[in-house]
C-alpha cells in the first residue's frame, strides 16, 4: 500500500522528512532566473521555466537523502497553465528520481466534483477507450471538512490506484483554533475530524499498521499532536510547521510511534531558500539545500529513532 512504500523509503534513508517545493520566482537563484528570463522574457513562461530548473536542481541534490517531495499547487497555479505544466513535469521528474510525491492541493468538494479532483491528482481520466493519468501523484492533501461525502471519492480512487491521502485535521496556522478547537459534544472539532478519518480508513491497514487515510497535524501544537498520535494509532501523519513556523524537533517527536514510524515532517523555505544565507548569490543552492536537509534530518534524529 502507498503509505507502506513511503515508510520503506523513510526507513531506508533514516529520514522522516519531506521537502516542500513551494517556489516563487524570487526564491530562484539569480543565475537560474536570469537564464530563463533571457530566453522567454519577463513572462509567466519565463518564470515557470526558472522554477522548473530550480526544482530539478533541488531534487538532484536531495534524492539520496530525502524520501519525499511535496509540491504545493498554489505556487504553480499562480503562473497559469505554464505553471501547471511545470507541476506535472516536476511530479514526473520526482518519481523518476525515486521520490514519493505528495501533491499539496488541499482539494475538497462533494459528488462528481470530488471524484474529478481525485481522478485528476491520483487516478485516471478516460478519453475514448483509453485511461490516462494527469498528475499521477502518489498522495494528495485534501480538505475533508465537508464531511464523509467529500472524502469518500478520494478514498475510492486511492483504493483503486493503491494510493493515499492526508486529510486536514489539526492545521499549523495560528487561527486554526477558531474552528478546529471548538467543542462539539464530548470532543473538539479536530478530534471529530481525526476520528472520522480513522473510521473511513479502518479497512485499509498496511503492513506497518497505517491506513491509506492519513492526517495533517501541525507541529505548532505539540500537545494536540501528542494526543492525536495516541488517539489515531493507525493514521499516518503529515506534520507541517517545523522550522519557519516555529515547530521544533522536540515538538515533532510526538507524531511518531514507538518504532519511529507513522509520520513525515515537512520543511519548505528552509531548504529551498537556504542559499540566501550563504553569501554566494545562489551559485551553491544545491549544496545549501542539501546541507539544510541534512541538518533537519539530524535535528529530528536527536528525538526520533527509526526502526
Amino acid at each position: 500500500m502507498s503509505f507502506d512504500h513511503l515508510q520503506q523509503l523513510i526507513k531506508a534513508k533514516k529520514n522522516p522528512t519531506v521537502a516542500g517545493l513551494d517556489p516563487k520566482p524570487e526564491y530562484v537563484p539569480p543565475h537560474l532566473l536570469k537564464a530563463s528570463l533571457d530566453k522567454y522574457g519577463e513572462t509567466l513562461e519565463g518564470a515557470a521555466d526558472a522554477i522548473y530548473q530550480f526544482n530539478v536542481g533541488l531534487m538532484d541534490a536531495l534524492c539520496d537523502i530525502v524520501p519525499a517531495v511535496k509540491p504545493q499547487s498554489a505556487f504553480y497555479e499562480r503562473l497559469g497553465w505554464q505553471g501547471m505544466l511545470v507541476l506535472e513535469k516536476t511530479i514526473r521528474y520526482a518519481q523518476d528520481k525515486g521520490f514519493f510525491v505528495i501533491a499539496d492541493a488541499k482539494r475538497g468538494d462533494i459528488g462528481s466534483t470530488a471524484q474529478a479532483y481525485s481522478e485528476a491528482w491520483l487516478g485516471k481520466t478516460r478519453v475514448g477507450q483509453t485511461e490516462l493519468s494527469a498528475f499521477n501523484a502518489d498522495c494528495l492533501t485534501i480538505n475533508g471538512y465537508l464531511g464523509s461525502d467529500g472524502i469518500d471519492p478520494f478514498l475510492e480512487t486511492c483504493r483503486r490506484e493503491d494510493k493515499c491521502f492526508f486529510n486536514l485535521v489539526k492545521t499549523s496556522n495560528p487561527s486554526s483554533g477558531e474552528l478546529q478547537d471548538m467543542v462539539a459534544g464530548d470532543r473538539v472539532v479536530y478530534q471529530v475530524m481525526g476520528d472520522l478519518t480513522a473510521r473511513l480508513g479502518r479497512d485499509d491497514i498496511g503492513k506497518f499498521g497505517y491506513s491509506r487515510a492519513g492526517a495533517v497535524v501541525g507541529a505548532t501544537y505539540p500537545s494536540d499532536l501528542r494526543s492525536l498520535r495516541k488517539r489515531l494509532e493507525h493514521t499516518f501523519f503529515l506534520v507541517p510547521g517545523y522550522g519557519a513556523q516555529g515547530g521544533t524537533a522536540e515538538d515533532v517527536r510526538f507524531a511518531f510511534d514507538k518504532y519511529g514510524r507513522g509520520a513525515i515532517v515537512n520543511a519548505s523555505r528552509s531548504i529551498m531558500c537556504a542559499w540566501q544565507k550563504t553569501g554566494h548569490d545562489g551559485q551553491d543552492y544545491q549544496d545549501a539545500a542539501r546541507a539544510a536537509a541534512e541538518a533537519m534530518r539530524d535535528d529530528i534524529k536527536q528525538f526520533v529513532t527509526i526502526l
